[in-house]
């Protein structure tokens, strides 16, 4: 009986111990516009990797704004169907725009280390006429 007990004890320490090195540190609050049409993300002393989807079409301009208080953010843009119109690590404070090729579901990865902060994200539209 004690052996079995050790074992479920042992068990037990084991899953905590696996669950520990998976877990992601820090937060990270994510708001969808409700439009469908972007979303914040607000990160404090985040760690981890997460992602959003957007709906976009051919032409379709993306506007990114990144206020980095700490740590390291990296954005990665990459459609579905293989595209990936941008890639940035180590993203400092600022505004800039991304337009896609092709219409696709998109991800957006954003990646943190240590992270305090947040990332804005909106499609502003389409810049072909």
């Amino acid at each position: 009986m004690s052996i079995a007990i050790f074992s479920g004890v042992l068990t037990l320490l084991f899953i905590f111990t696996l669950s520990a090195c998976t877990s992601q540190k820090g937060s990270i609050l994510i708001l969808e516009d409700g439009h469908g049409t972007g979303f914040t993300m607000d990160l404090k002393e985040y760690s981890s990797t997460s992602k959003c989807e957007l709906s976009l079409v051919r032409g379709d301009v993306v506007q990114v704004e990144i206020e980095c208080k700490e740590g390291d953010i990296a954005l990665i843009v990459s459609g579905k169907n293989g595209t990936a119109p941008y890639t940035g690590n180590d993203l400092k404070s600022g505004i800039f725009t991304v337009t896609v090729s092709e219409t696709d579901e998109y991800i957006m990865r954003i990646t943190g280390k240590n992270a305090t902060g947040q990332v804005m994200i909106k499609n502003v539209g389409s810049a072909v006429e």
